[in-house]
């Protein structure tokens, strides 16, 4: 897997790692309240299905092993806690999970194996990966980086229906879209406020058609990236040129890179011709935890929440 804040990554590379959103250098904030501990009495066998298709659960999972850092994140908050037997390195958030050095994007099969799962969950496997796992009679179930806030509340319902817990994930949906609408009533940038997101210190970003375009657009934000050459063809996810978003001039600049690249107002500041943009002339530049920029759970509230309070503290003139 290619670091994201590496300077020699090449454009795929990094889009990769962006649309995996599953990598963090670290993870900060209070842990999930527990939820629901109590399964629900919903009868197994359960069938959902998922991005690999239909998957049946003939009874309620009690060796649960996430090769996806939201997944764990959403079993965590949904109360399926006691049912998970152990993650991915990179599932570094909560703490009280059970991690190991599995790593999610170089599936060793055995590896999982040896802890008797009774379901896998994971964000990338290949058919063949699927295909093993099925051939050892463990159920898998794909869930891929959500696209939108719809599919995110799709997937944590999902995790609540093959774990037993479906009403405590229902509550933690219906929770996210009324904090998340709380947050839009409060936000009301000026209008065409625009944003530069910054994914790495060499200038990779998203344009308002990424998940978190999306949520960013909830508030009224859009983003310099939308007008680069090639966004489209980057899935979403172009380098652009100091000099491309000089001349954009954005309102706003907000640092997903804070922790994995160090990158933070004074080095932004620092840069060669960055001290005259607004965004920085007038307190706009806005750091990010990089665990919650990058995933796609319960704690995208968070990441909203700080970035509704960056707007209306220092409003566009």
């Amino acid at each position: 897997m290619l670091d994201r804040c590496g300077r020699g990554a090449v454009a795929t590379g990094v889009v990769a790692v962006v649309l995996g959103l599953v990598t963090a250098c670290s993870s900060s904030g209070s842990e999930p309240a527990p939820g629901n501990t109590s399964a629900s009495a919903a009868a197994f066998p359960v069938t959902v299905n998922a991005a690999n298709g239909a998957v049946t659960i003939s009874r309620r999972p009690t060796a649960i092993v996430s090769l996806s850092p939201t997944a764990t994140e959403m079993l965590f908050a949904i109360g399926a806690a006691s049912q998970v037997e152990a993650v991915d390195k990179d599932s570094d958030y909560p703490a009280r999970a059970p991690h190991t050095t599995l790593d999610a994007f170089q599936v060793n099969i055995e590896a999982v194996a040896n802890y008797r799962p009774d379901l896998v969950i994971a964000s990338n496997l290949t058919n063949a990966q699927i295909k093993q796992f099925t051939a050892l009679q463990i159920p898998t179930l794909l869930q891929p980086a959500a696209q939108n806030l719809t599919q995110t509340y799709r997937e944590l319902n999902q995790l609540g229906e093959v774990t037993g817990h479906p009403d405590a994930a229902a509550e933690q949906v219906s929770g996210m879209k009324r904090r998340i609408a709380a947050i839009e009533r409060l936000t009301q940038p000026a209008d065409g406020a625009t944003y530069y997101y910054e994914l790495d210190q060499t200038y990779y970003s998203e344009t308002s058609s990424t998940f978190i375009g999306k949520a960013l657009g909830l508030l009224g934000l859009s983003s310099i990236a939308d007008a680069a050459k090639g966004a489209a063809a980057s899935g979403g996810y172009p380098q652009l040129s100091a000099e491309y978003i000089l001349e954009a001039n954005p309102d706003y600049i907000f640092l997903a890179d804070s922790r994995c690249c160090k990158q933070s107002t004074a080095t932004v500041a620092k840069r060669p011709g960055w001290s005259t943009l607004d965004a920085v002339q007038h307190g706009r530049v806005v750091t990010l935890d990089d665990d919650i920029a990058s995933r796609w759970g319960p704690r995208i509230v968070d990441l909203l929440r700080t970035v509704s309070r960056a707007v209306r503290q220092h409003p566009v003139q």
